[in-house]
Formats: structure tokens, sequence, C-alpha cells
């Protein structure tokens, strides 16, 4: 059975909010905002709603205001955002597509309406999260994949070139793995990747933080607006979390569990550059852990 999905109502009039809620809490979990202020904090909250309805005309940041900005965070920009307005002049509902919005409501409320406008809409976004979970998700172990790691990287390489903040990546190793393989089999192999990529992703406190696979006993993370010094104290977190598990790897002339390296890199990027910068540092950096004799990181800026 799927998880009950989360709607966040936005508008200034108490009225209006109760109106909304009472439509739709018997199916989903409402959370309501009486400002764009609020709206914001609760859209990029832990648990962020999988629809927003959002009034246009609030003092202070209007509705326009709000919806712009969630389309410009990254955390934010791929929640469904519903308008609901008195205004039903044809600039404003064109106004309000524009700016990202997929649907635009005209008051008074009709109840059955919004019903089946918000349930429509949920069932479009299950079936895009879907799909972008079987595009983007390793099927092994459930964390990212390459395609999502190339594609997240540039956005965030080009993201960190506009703003002069420093990027910093981990690429990261599984000392070892083939002799794992050849001694214990594939399928305690694949045992093995789950328990190193769920160790992994546990370090990973901030939701701008991505861990993925990249292919074989080959992982990376990316960390957006972090330096070199976050980057090591994460690096050395993730190194002593896998020891910590325990794995047992008596083929290791490493240790006798599994281990890993991981080469740190961090380079506050140049728009006349890519991303493969980055990449390059991060390799050198892993090559230099593993010849000083893994179970290590080795740290290189730019």
């Amino acid at each position: 059975m799927e998880p009950q999905a989360s709607i966040l109502v936005v508008d200034d009039s108490p009225e209006n909010l109760q109106v909304i809620s009472a439509v739709l809490k018997e199916h989903y979990k409402v959370k309501v905002a009486i400002n764009g202020e609020r709206a914001l904090a609760l859209a990029t909250a832990a648990e962020p709603p999988d629809l927003i309805l959002l009034d246009v005309m609030m003092p202070g940041m209007d509705g326009y205001e709000v919806c712009t900005r969630l389309k410009h965070n990254p955390a934010t920009a791929r929640i469904p955002v519903l308008f609901i307005s008195s205004r039903d002049e044809e600039e404003d509902e064109a106004r309000g597509l524009s700016l990202g919005a997929i649907d635009y409501i005209v008051k008074p409320i009709r109840p059955s309406i919004v019903q089946a406008r918000v349930r429509n809409h949920i069932d479009l976004k299950r079936s895009r999260d879907l799909l972008e979970r079987l595009t983007t998700q390793d099927h092994l172990t459930g964390i990212s994949n390459r395609r999502r790691f190339d594609d997240y990287l540039a956005a965030e390489w080009r993201r960190a070139a506009r703003e002069q903040t420093p990027l910093s990546l981990i690429a990261i190793d599984i000392d070892h793995f083939k002799a794992f393989n050849d001694h214990y089999g594939h399928p305690r192999g694949d045992h093995c990747l789950i328990h190193v990529a769920r160790a992994l992703a546990s370090c990973v406190t901030r939701t701008t933080d991505l861990v993925a696979r990249c292919g074989g006993e080959e992982f990376a993370c990316v960390l957006p607006a972090t330096d070199s010094g976050g980057a090591e104290r994460l690096a050395e977190q993730m190194r002593a979390g896998i020891v910590a598990q325990c794995l047992e790897h008596a083929h290791s002339s490493t240790h006798s569990y599994i281990t890993i390296s991981l080469g740190v890199a961090t380079a506050v990027p140049r728009a006349d550059e890519s991303a493969q910068v980055l990449i390059d540092l991060a390799d050198a950096a892993l090559y230099e852990a593993k010849s000083a004799g893994r179970n290590r990181y080795v740290t290189r800026s730019r």
C-alpha cells in the first residue's frame, strides 16, 4: 500500500485554509501555511510535500514570488504547484503556468474539482517518481546510479561556477574487491556492495549531498558548497564506518575486514571548465590513497 501523499496548502485566509483542508484531509496529509515565508520553510523541511496548493494574492510575498523561489531551488523545483486564485483573467493564468505551475484553479472553491485535480496530479507525480527511480537508481544497491551522478555533478558544477562556492567530490573504491568476489563468490559480493552502499549513504545528512554507485566496486559522493575540510571529515567518517561493518575479507592484504580507499577533491569551478576537472582531481587523489597502502583518504584541492 502506498504511503499517504502530503499536501501543503498556502493561503493568507484562515477560512480558505479550513475549507480546502476539509476537502482534502480524508485522503491526504495536509499541512497549511498562512504566508510565503512559512510555505518555503515547510517545502524545504525534512519531509517536503508531494503537492502545493498556492494562493496567488497574499500580503508581502505573493504566490508568484513563492512559486519562482520554489522552482529556482533544486530541493523544491520538482514539487508540483497548483495555483488557487480569485483572479480568472487569461493573463493571470498564463503567468502562473509560465512560472512552472502545473495547474490553475479559480475561486470560489468547488470541492469536487479540487479533489479531482489533486488526485490526478498526485497520480502523475507518483508515475513520474517511479520512472525517475527506475532510470536513476542503481538496481542492486538502491542508491543513485552513474547516470544520476553525472547529471547531478554537472548541474552542481555549473551552480558553483555561478555562485563561486567550493564543490567537493569523494571518489571511493572497495579495496581488493576482485579478491573478495573470487574467494566468496558473486552472491556474497553483491551482499557486500549493498552493505557498503548503505553505510556510505548513512554518513550523508544533507539533502543536497549525493552518494552514487558509479560501477562495479566504485562509488562517489558529490558535496555542494563544501570545502576540503568538510569533505575530509566526511571521508574519514565513511572510511571508519565501513571498517565498523566488520565484513570479513580473508584475502585482503590490507585488513581482515572490508575497507575502502577515498580520493577527496575540492575546487571552486570556473565557467569555462567542465566537471571533469574535479573528477580527475578525485581520481588522482584516490590513486595516491591506494598507492600509500589503502584504507585511507588523500586530498587534492585547487
